[in-house]
């Protein structure tokens, strides 16, 4: 075995090094050893199930895949000034993400121009200065990546709570600091991936999720369950409050999220039940001084049946965000006490309008609209029935919104397709927005685009939204590039990327497919493209590139898909269906072997969305978004890159490296290439640096694949 293992690393060596010598050697094929089940009746053929174990042998051939394609890459000569327009890009802006204030203090994270990581910063009347800086924590700890998963800052603004992890792999470890000089106070404390929740209101106890500390030989698919709530009062060890093993508290099931909530002045606490990727909450109210008493009696609020997505509080009124009969969502009030049927429709839905999001603020309810792509703002004064709409900076789309019950206004983050984010302030009293001091915008020119609002026809008829941005004057066939996503009701709308921009930039025509399975039209568009109806989501993109294409906006041989995570199915199945319509496709972290997926670790909670194979309608349906039981040998697909970070914990590396495996063994005569990033997850905490080299490397291929001058690797010259 160690041999082996040598072997493929001095392999992968060779490779790197004739990068610009000769054309690299492909690695082996992946071995192939089938595994088959009969589920329901149906034999289902697994060439590569031995992947799952992720052992030295899958890791070194995949390892040895990721340096074949690094060196095609890298063999494609305009690369490395690209990647330096990339770079210089994305690096001139400053990005901030999180913005909020309490106490007189505002607190986010910035990537500053020319930073590689977003840090923890603080603003108040000393100054700007940064709690956690993620460039020092690198350089003592030999380079590694590490990046901020959360903070949660005390409703007196003199604390907050950091979650850090290491390598992409969002294994975070929770750390509590002094806002006014960024001592820590307390910590780390591990197994807190999924974060810190609540404050309560005197801002000494801190409420977070904690998962089980797993035993030796425990499944890898109990991870993320029998987690429980904490309270931590930041001098003894953290107490667990809610959980199913606790014996006391709401009942749970194993892999239901427990969840405390507590908003500044609200009698009541709220116990939350996240059932893994399920949008629909289960809750429960408490009087707030009882959370931590294991004999108080917990009343449950709401149930997964009411089609509640959303809460918020403003003293004893509670605000409820449902779909409970209003496929476009609807907006309900009542006062702590009351029962859900004594709610009262403060905002309803309206077929036409998707109402996305609620923030209280002491002044108003502030509503979160949306028309098409577009954000829409409305207001209800405190203690009115009545909405207003709230004149918004720029047509675009409202990314985030902080908002405090205690005090007046919203606080904004706002961007458009071809508009870089800003934070924004609105004054109830001024009735306008005002530019916070915070983030630079960077080096983009919106009058050097054009952005339309298509639709497209798709196979029953149904016309999908299309937002295509494309340089201003483009004639004739163009380069395009669809991107597509289309689970859990996650809307793609007209936010900012600089990932995007980049492409942009270099001429690519950019488009973005709002499939079924998404959001972006509310809960029957979502449902559109769930279960026995997930077949829509990849027949709409199928629809969008044909569309372009029937608009003569571009050409098969310069066609090109991209998603990535669940948007995995969208990519993995819409080019075993239509292999002719595609030049190429970009498949990233992509959730490809569906029948497999609940087996590993982050399986359990994503079974609420794509079901289970214990079920024969959850397995029919599991079978037909599986990339890799599509794959059929002679078939000519496009040309495909497929990327996995070893360190993911959303999307396992065995799923992605099984689609390349698939795809390779098909026969194909273009290029199925598997980019490995070693030091990265899913992608959520990877540095600039990782994100530019993917963005480069993604462009390069189109370019090439699309046949675009000088952009095929040659392997002859320096």
């Amino acid at each position: 075995m160690r041999s082996r293992i040598f072997a493929a690393a001095l392999a992968s060596a060779a490779i790197v090094s004739l990068a610009y010598a000769a054309a690299p050697v492909k690695p082996p094929a992946a071995k192939v050893e089938p595994v088959t089940d009969t589920l329901f009746g149906h034999k289902v053929v697994d060439n590569y199930r031995y992947m799952e174990a992720l052992g030295p042998d899958t890791i070194s051939w995949m390892k040895a895949q990721g340096a074949y394609t690094r060196s095609v890459l890298d063999a494609i000569k305009p690369r490395a000034a690209l990647a330096d327009r990339v770079s210089k890009f994305t690096g001139s802006f400053g990005l901030i993400t999180g913005f909020v204030s309490y106490g007189g203090r505002d607190f986010y994270e910035e990537r500053a121009p020319g930073s590689d990581n977003f840090d923890l910063v603080v603003h108040d009347a000393k100054g700007t200065r940064k709690i956690v800086d993620v460039a020092a924590l690198r350089t003592a700890n030999g380079g590694n990546p590490f990046a901020i998963n959360y903070f949660l800052a005390s409703p007196d603004g003199t604390k907050v709570a950091v979650g850090v992890s290491e390598g992409g792999s969002e294994d975070a470890s929770l750390t509590v600091y002094d806002a006014a000089t960024g001592a820590k106070i307390a910590g780390p404390i591990d197994r807190a991936q999924f974060g810190a929740t609540a404050w309560t209101g005197d801002s000494k106890t801190l409420y977070f999720n904690r998962l089980q500390k797993l035993g030796p030989g425990a499944a890898g698919t109990d991870k993320y369950k029998n987690s429980t709530a904490d309270a931590w009062d930041l001098k003894s060890d953290p107490v667990p409050v809610l959980g199913t093993q606790l014996g006391h508290g709401p009942a749970m099931k194993p892999e239901e999220f427990p969840v405390i909530n507590v908003s500044p002045g609200t009698p009541v606490a709220a116990a939350v039940s996240i059932n893994g990727v399920q949008n629909e909450l289960a809750m429960w109210l408490a009087p707030v001084d009882k959370v931590a008493d294991p004999k108080t009696v917990w009343k449950q609020f709401i149930t997964r049946d009411d089609g509640i997505t959303n809460a918020d509080t403003r003293g004893d009124e509670f605000f409820l965000l449902s779909h409970k009969d209003a496929p476009t969502f609807k907006v309900l009030t009542l006062k702590a006490g009351q029962t859900l049927s004594q709610a009262t429709t403060l905002v309803a839905a309206e077929p036409d309008r998707v109402i996305e999001n609620i923030h209280a603020a002491s002044d108003a309810l502030y509503v979160m609209a949306r028309k098409g792509a577009y954000t829409e703002l409305l207001r209800i004064p405190a203690g009115t029935t009545t909405a207003e709409t709230v004149k918004l900076p720029f047509e675009g789309h409202i990314g985030e919104m902080f908002s405090d019950p205690r005090t007046p206004g919203v606080t904004i983050l706002m961007s458009s397709w071809v508009v870089a984010p800003a934070e924004y302030a609105y004054d109830p009293a001024k009735k306008a927005f005002s530019t916070l001091a915070v983030g630079t915008r960077g080096d983009i020119d919106a009058s050097r685009f054009t952005v339309s609002d298509l639709e497209a026809k798709s196979h029953d008829g149904v016309m999908v939204p299309l937002s295509l941005v494309q340089p201003k004057g483009a004639k004739g066939a163009q380069i395009a590039l669809v991107e597509a996503y289309g689970s859990y009701g996650i809307s793609e709308l007209a936010d900012f990327s600089t990932r995007r921009a980049a492409a942009m930039r270099e001429g690519i025509t950019y488009g973005v497919c709002h499939v079924r399975g998404g959001g972006e039209l509310g809960e029957a568009w979502r449902l559109g493209g769930k279960d026995a109806n997930k077949h829509n989501t990849w027949e709409d993109i199928i629809a969008c590139g044909e569309d372009l294409i029937a608009r003569g906006i571009t050409t098969k041989d310069k066609l090109f898909i991209i998603g990535g995570s669940a948007g995995g199915i969208t990519m993995g199945r819409a080019l075993t269906t239509r292999p002719d319509l595609f030049a190429g496709v970009l498949d990233l972290v992509p959730a490809g072997n569906t029948l497999r997926a609940e087996f590993s670790p982050n399986g359990p909670p994503n079974i609420p969305e794509f079901g289970t194979v214990t079920t024969e309608d959850g397995f029919k349906n599991l079978d037909d978004m599986d990339t890799i039981q599509h794959v059929k040998t002679g078939v000519q697909y496009p040309a495909v890159m497929v990327t996995t970070g070893l360190n993911d914990p959303r999307v396992s590396p065995w799923e992605p490296g099984k689609v390349a495996a698939s795809l390779q063994a098909a026969g194909s005569s273009k290029p199925v290439l598997l980019r490995i990033d070693e030091q990265a997850g899913h992608g959520i905490g990877s540095t600039k640096t990782q994100t530019d080299k993917l963005t480069a490397d993604w462009i390069s291929f189109i370019f090439w694949r699309a046949g675009k001058a000088d952009w095929a690797p040659n392997y002859n010259k320096p």
